[in-house]
């Protein structure tokens, strides 16, 4: 980051310093904020409707419309009750690496079918929601709440108080 600024400075300095002052420190307040929305961060709760919209939380769409994505790809969790959740082209690596496997191999197909055989694509509406299917809400235990809870280049969505539960064995685990 500091290269680039360097790198700028010398080319651009005289013609932008006198465009755009403080060009410098806009650029890298830029990048900052680029860099915030670069993978998924904290947790949020939102309420599901009767039609079983929830709304994504911003951050969360934000960085899924910079990777040219109008939604995210999601499919049950095989250790929880949750939902993993992920940007289309992770989940194209993914199957990917399901090509590289034997084709005459039963792993090969157990692999393909529990995971790209339940993945459903879940584009944003206009409010920056997104429909959950029956079959998603009964496997993640959803009723009326979910949280997002970001992973870092993926997220999950769970039933909140399955999730604090889940968080008390994680947290004794990790140490």
């Amino acid at each position: 980051l500091l290269d680039k600024t360097i790198v700028l400075t010398k080319l651009a300095n005289p013609i932008l310093s006198q465009l755009i002052p403080n060009w410098r420190i806009y650029w890298l307040e830029q990048k900052q904020k680029e860099n915030l929305n670069s993978m998924f961060l904290s947790s949020y709760e939102n309420k599901i409707d009767k039609k079983g919209r929830v709304s994504v939380p911003a951050s969360f769409r934000s960085y899924l419309t910079t990777q040219g994505y109008n939604g995210f790809v999601s499919y049950p969790s095989f250790s929880n009750p949750a939902l993993e959740c992920c940007t289309q082209e992770r989940i194209e690596k993914l199957s990917n690496s399901i090509d590289t496997l034997n084709p005459f191999e039963e792993k090969r197909d157990y692999f393909a079918t529990a995971v790209l055989s339940e993945s459903s694509n879940l584009i944003f509406d206009t409010e920056g929601r997104v429909s959950l299917s029956g079959r998603l809400l009964i496997h993640a235990k959803i009723k009326n709440n979910v949280l997002f809870v970001g992973l870092g280049k993926t997220f999950q969505i769970w039933e909140p108080k399955n999730f604090e539960k889940f968080k008390i064995v994680a947290r004794k685990k990790a140490y």
